[in-house]
Formats: C-alpha cells, sequence, structure tokens
C-alpha cells in the first residue's frame, strides 16, 4: 500500500512541475509579444521603393535582387525622401566639404560690350573721279603716281583739246560784233562745253583761244588711280584718274551674329590700334550692313573715324568696343547656371542646406556674368559651385521635372520591373587610372553621393576611344560620365595634377 500512495504522489508533483512551467512560458511568451507587439508600430517606416545603388536612376516597387549588379536592393524610406516642393537638403558636413559657394541675384544697370577686331579701310563716300570734259590729247602727265598723296589743286595731266579751241573762236568772233545777247549766247555754249569760269575769263582778257587745259586735283586725298598716260588719246567723259579723301577712314569690324541685335546706326564705339598703343580713338557706326556671313556667321559693322594729320593707314588693325545703352537686368555669375542644351537652372538657396530648382531664361553674357530674363528676382541667393551636385541629388530625388511622356512612378510587378529612366544626367569625380584596355578604363575613383557610391574601383566604357589618348595607369584624372545603357560611360576626362 505504501508503493502506490508513493507513485501517486511522485506523478502528482510532476503535473505540478509540468503546469508551473508551462504557465510561467506562457507568462514569458505573453510578454515578450506584447512588448514586441507594442515596439512594432514604433519601427514601421513606409518604403517609396527600392533600388540599386550602382544604378539608382531604376527604382522597383519590390524588393530582391538588383538585375545588374549582384546585391540585393536598397528601400528608399518616404522618411529619407526630401518632397519635390522642399527641393534638396544637403548636410551642414557636405556643404563645408564641398567649398559651396552662394551668390547674390543683383539689377545693374549696364550696357551690352560687344567686342570685336575691325580693320581700317579707305572711305569710299569720299570719293573724286577726274574725267575728260571734252576729247583731246594728253600732252603732259605731272610726276603722279597710284599710291601718292596730293593736295586740292595739284596739277594731273595737261590736254589739248581742239573743240574747245573752234568753240573759243567763234565766241571771240561774235563778241567783236558787240551785240550782248550774242555775246552772252556764245558765252553759255563755252560754259557748257565744260569749260571751268577761270578760262573763259582768261579767253576775255587775252582775246586769244586757249587750247591747253590743266587738269587739277579737285580734292586732296590719295591716288587711287592714274589712267592716262603721256601721247594717249582721250575722249569726252573718259576717266583720267579717281582720288580718296583721308580726312576720315573706315573701320570694318565682323561682329558675331549672336552679338549683332543691339546695334544702331549712330552708336558710339572705341578703337584701340595696334599702331598707336595707349590711344584710344573715337568712331561712330556708320552703317550695318544687312548680309550676315553664312561661313562665319558674323555681321559687318562699318564705322567711320576721323584722321586727323592722316595718322591712320588702310589695312591697320585694332579692337572695336561697341557700348549699348545702359539698361536695367538681372545678372548672376555664369557659373551658376547649369546649361544643359534643352534647359538652363539655377539653384535657389531657401535655407541653410535648402536648396531648389529654378528654370531660368538668359540673355546675353557680360564679362563673367549672364544676365537673366526670366526666372529670378533681384536679391535672391543662388548656388555658385557644387551645383552639379545638387543637381544630381534633385535628379534621383524626383526634384526636377521629368521629360515628357516620362513615368515618374513605379507600376505593379516584381523586382525586375523598372520605370521609365529619368533624363540622363553627368557626374564628375576624380580618380587613378588603374588599366587601360580599348574602349574603357578601369579607374579607382571617389565617392559619388549624388549616386550613394562609395570610393570604388570598377570599369567605364568610353564615350569615344579617343579620350584614353596618353592615359597610364596610375595617372590622376578628373573625368564626368553618364548613364548609357546597362552602364556609365565616360565623356570627358582631363589630367589631373600629381
Amino acid at each position: 500500500m505504501n508503493t502506490p500512495k508513493k507513485l501517486i504522489a511522485s506523478l502528482a508533483l510532476v503535473a505540478a512541475g509540468i503546469a508551473i512551467g508551462w504557465g510561467a512560458s506562457l507568462w514569458s511568451a505573453g510578454g515578450s509579444q506584447g512588448t514586441v507587439g507594442a515596439a512594432a508600430p514604433a519601427a514601421e517606416r513606409k518604403v517609396l521603393y527600392w533600388y540599386d545603388p550602382m544604378v539608382p536612376t531604376q527604382k522597383f516597387d519590390k524588393p530582391g535582387k538588383s538585375p545588374y549588379m549582384d546585391m540585393e536592393l536598397v528601400p528608399q524610406y518616404a522618411d529619407e525622401a526630401a518632397p519635390p516642393e522642399q527641393g534638396v537638403s544637403v548636410s551642414a558636413q557636405a556643404v563645408q566639404a564641398l567649398g559651396l559657394r552662394t551668390a547674390e541675384v543683383e539689377r545693374r544697370s549696364l550696357g551690352v560690350a560687344v567686342e570685336a577686331t575691325g580693320t581700317v579701310l579707305l572711305n569710299d563716300r569720299d570719293v573724286s573721279v577726274v574725267q575728260a570734259r571734252a576729247a583731246g590729247f594728253v600732252e603732259r602727265v605731272y610726276a603722279r603716281a597710284p599710291g601718292d598723296v596730293i593736295a586740292a589743286g595739284a596739277p594731273l595731266v595737261d590736254l589739248l583739246l581742239p573743240e574747245w579751241v573752234a568753240a573759243q573762236r567763234e565766241y571771240l568772233a561774235v563778241r567783236a560784233l558787240q551785240d550782248a545777247s550774242l555775246s552772252a549766247a556764245a558765252r553759255q555754249r563755252l560754259l557748257l562745253l565744260g569749260m571751268p569760269p577761270a578760262l573763259v575769263e582768261r579767253v576775255e582778257r587775252t582775246g586769244e583761244p586757249q587750247g591747253r587745259y590743266t587738269v587739277t586735283a579737285p580734292q586732296a586725298g590719295l591716288v587711287a588711280e592714274l589712267l592716262v598716260r603721256q601721247g594717249m588719246t582721250v575722249s569726252a567723259g573718259a576717266s583720267l584718274a579717281r582720288l580718296n579723301g583721308l580726312d576720315s577712314m573706315w573701320i570694318e569690324a565682323a561682329v558675331p551674329e549672336a552679338q549683332s541685335g543691339p546695334l544702331r546706326t549712330g552708336q558710339d564705339a572705341q578703337v584701340r590700334l595696334a599702331a598707336f598703343p595707349g590711344e584710344v580713338w573715337r568712331a561712330r557706326v556708320a552703317s550695318v550692313l544687312p548680309e550676315a556671313n553664312r561661313d562665319t556667321r558674323t555681321v559687318r559693322v562699318r564705322l567711320e573715324i576721323a584722321n586727323p594729320g592722316q595718322r591712320l593707314k588702310a589695312g591697320m588693325s585694332g579692337q572695336v568696343s561697341l557700348q549699348g545703352p545702359a539698361q536695367p537686368m538681372l545678372l548672376v555669375p555664369s557659373e551658376a547656371v547649369i546649361r544643359t542644351g534643352r534647359r538652363a537652372l539655377a539653384y535657389v538657396v531657401d535655407g541653410p542646406g535648402r536648396f531648389h530648382p529654378v528654370p531660368v531664361r538668359l540673355g546675353a553674357e557680360i564679362d563673367d556674368r549672364l544676365v537673366v530674363l526670366e526666372g529670378l528676382s533681384a536679391g535672391q541667393q543662388v548656388v555658385a559651385s557644387a551645383q552639379f551636385l545638387i543637381d544630381s541629388e534633385a535628379s534621383l530625388r524626383g526634384v526636377l521635372p521629368p521629360p515628357a511622356g516620362a513615368e515618374s512612378a513605379p507600376s505593379g510587378g516584381g523586382a525586375g520591373q523598372a520605370t521609365t529612366p529619368p533624363a540622363t544626367e553627368t557626374f564628375t569625380v576624380r580618380g587613378v587610372v588603374e588599366s587601360v584596355a580599348p574602349g574603357e578604363l578601369t579607374l579607382a575613383h571617389e565617392a559619388v553621393p549624388a549616386l550613394k557610391w562609395p570610393p570604388m574601383t570598377m570599369g567605364f566604357q568610353l564615350a569615344d576611344p579617343r579620350l584614353a589618348a596618353g592615359l597610364a595607369p596610375g595617372q590622376r584624372v578628373r573625368f564626368t560620365f553618364a548613364r548609357q545603357g546597362d552602364g556609365f560611360a565616360i565623356t570627358a576626362i582631363e589630367r589631373s595634377a600629381p
């Protein structure tokens, strides 16, 4: 009897231990479940999409393996993304490391200056042509030659004109009749034949016909052409010489077509000639020729300039500065604008480390500044350096407007289904050449924050095989690359100082 009682007591104790252990385990599990259940909601983060850090422009709507690299896709959380309307955020450490600079949008009254190279020419509006007024013979040519500079009234040639001799004899005969009306008519006939009044007066004074006539220069200037020689026979209206005045000269300048719009006739200009260093000559725009050169895409501008002392010589060259009227305009540093051919962007500072892109419409470039026609206002602060990094980050975060027809949201599907990529962006970093192969470079490059790449060694295709000319392993370079197909290709490369 004692043995069964002991057995029953042992079994009861075992059952009680099991019950106590089971209850403790339930209590422990319930407590831990409650703790996890309470903490889980706090740890939940909303995932916008998944992406491959090596190809961040491709977005996926589910986790999985990257189709480009042997690695898992990385989630992009909502609390890490900057909403498009808030622009791009950059940490203070990154701002300091990049040496990011800003500049103020300024409003100034400036005249657009156009610089061009000009050549001194003879003034073709100051030309005289000397002709024979009657048929005759060249008895003498004075010591003149093309290129000589002569004074007004200087003799050129002596002509013997038989027609004038006959007309003068008739006039003297009529004058002897002492008929005032006939004499006046005969005298008028001599003038109509081209005789100068001084020659007619000499005939009247001497009573003898004057058959020899000395042709003189009607103005001072350059003998451009001398077309007669002693002994020649000339007809009425034959050209004897051509003279070009030197009191004023032309300067012809070729102005780039893109800068020719503001040019106007009568506009003042400054000229600096190589022959007279340190001197500034004043000129005036005489005409803007109505035809542009199709080959050089330039417009010819003709300026008139005074030539005191005949110091200017045809063929001289100099620098022409055409200053337009002062107008109020907005100016930003040229380096503050990103131009891709399709658009121009400036990044406006919203606050410490906060920026947003603004499309701008540009005008002329004045020295190292650009005229802004639309998009900015005076007093705004814009990024003047490292904006390409900010632009890359803005493109990654979807701040930039997508191109027409591009999809910005991921569609349904697995990890292998990607959205349409945005417009191609470029990235510039420094690196060291590891190896050179036909059409490819392997480089150990620094981190690319815009793509969330750490420093690494990888191969890049070459957009142009000639980019690798002269490169060797160990060479330090600064290169620009862009997305091309499923990889990246180098579009520009330059050697850096060791």
